[in-house]
């Protein structure tokens, strides 16, 4: 009698008080698994650019519309997402994004060459693995954000730096394989790279997933998310952030080559690799070292040496100081990004998936709309790329102006 009556409340004890909490760990590092997926779906296909421009004959605004596709994919799943995540569910979604990604990258591998159209096939593919992409990006900052960590802003810096990570993986990779077996197999290599996000796969649907809107935190809907002014200064913040970084990054190969007068090879050492290097860098150090720094200051201050770092290329009169200006302005604006996506965790802890997908919006616009003013400059200009640098510093600047009004608003609400 005793015992039975016992044995009720020992299967309550077991099921509560000593059950295994679950291991979040093992969700993070699929997240930053995530993320070098997606810097394999956006930078394997560039590398052969000019592989496919004379093995299948396609021009170059053929070659432009599949960049186009791919970020106009992205940008869409980007909006979508922040309305049907939540009701689908984090883990089916996570886990068919690397479905997406996988099947993407192994129909890149095999269609172009048994199909009577390779483009057709390579958009097919590109939409594909866009997909994965896009929910990926939207994805895992919330789920990062949701674990139980003690330094969230530092997890945050830490997950965005497996991008940068990944991008120079993938190129050093690629560059290596090609070296080793020719171009003519990066078909094998692209059925390769599907391992990275078919590693993904398994590891998400093993991973718990934790609860995006904190327990007891009211899940903001779109109408009260797009009524608050903390809201579009903070999507102001990320437009910025995408603006700085990838208007320096996209034209630093470019601006070497033509405006500090090194050859090619130099110039994409110096310039993008060494700009991807120094962000992964900065991220990571922040990832470890970040809890004894404020994370707004910490932004105001990368936005204040990204403008010298962007005034130096523009300005140095010896080619040697313009490379270290590009190569460290990667370092500047690494924290930008993450940063932000924090800071709008913690100041708005009820935006979940919509308030990410905005952000993610935001800051696509930004990748596309800082290349694009620091080239428009430069054509107005007679192809001046220095004027067009000199420009470019206008985001940095409208990021620090941001993050004196974020701090100014939040010594009001205290007040």
């Amino acid at each position: 009698m005793t015992q039975q009556a016992r044995s009720p409340h020992a299967a309550n004890r077991i099921a509560t008080g000593n059950a295994t909490p679950p291991n979040y760990d093992r969700t993070v590092v699929a997240c930053f698994n995530g993320y070098v997926t997606q810097a394999v779906v956006n930078n394997f296909l560039p590398l052969l650019f000019v592989t496919l421009s004379t093995s299948l004959h396609m021009s170059l605004t053929e070659l432009s519309g599949l960049i186009t596709v791919n970020f106009i994919t992205q940008l869409i799943v980007d909006v979508l997402a922040g309305k049907y995540v939540d009701r689908i569910g984090y883990k089916r979604c996570i886990v068919a994004a690397h479905v997406c990604a996988a099947v993407g990258l192994v129909s890149l591998g095999i269609l172009p060459q048994h199909v009577a159209d390779p483009y057709a096939a390579l958009l097919t593919s590109i939409f594909l693995y866009a997909i994965g992409g896009g929910l990926i990006e939207v994805m895992v900052s919330p789920i990062v954000e949701a674990c139980p960590t003690r330094h969230k802003a530092q997890a945050m810096s830490l997950l965005h730096s497996f991008y940068c990570w990944g991008q120079l993986a993938t190129v050093g990779v690629s560059t290596l394989f090609f070296a080793v077996f020719g171009i003519d197999a990066w078909p094998y290599l692209a059925c390769l790279w599907a391992l990275i996000p078919l590693a993904g796969i398994v590891m998400f649907a093993k991973a718990p997933m934790p609860e995006i809107i904190p327990e007891g935190v009211e899940h903001m809907r779109t109408g009260t998310l797009l009524r608050k002014p903390l809201f579009y200064l903070l999507f102001v913040m990320m437009l910025c952030a995408g603006a700085a970084e990838q208007g320096m990054a996209q034209w630093a190969s470019a601006f070497a080559e033509t405006g500090l007068g090194v050859s090619k090879t130099i110039g994409d050492l110096a310039g993008p690799a060494a700009f991807a290097l120094t962000m992964a860098l900065s991220r990571t150090l922040y990832g470890i070292i970040g809890r004894k720094i404020n994370l707004r200051i910490c932004i105001a201050g990368s936005a204040v040496l990204c403008v010298a770092m962007y005034l130096l290329a523009a300005l140095s009169p010896m080619p040697i100081l313009g490379l270290l200006g590009c190569a460290f302005t990667g370092f500047t604006v690494g924290i930008m990004w993450p940063g932000t996506f924090s800071l709008a965790a913690e100041r708005m802890p009820g935006g979940g998936t919509l308030m990410f997908a905005l952000f993610a919006v935001a800051g696509d616009l930004g990748c596309s709309a800082g290349p694009a003013v620091v080239g428009l400059v430069a054509s107005a200009n007679n192809g001046n790329l220095h004027s067009g640098l000199l420009a470019g510093t206008l985001f940095a600047v409208g990021l620090l102006i941001c993050t004196a009004l974020l701090g100014r608003s939040r010594k009001v609400a205290r007040s």
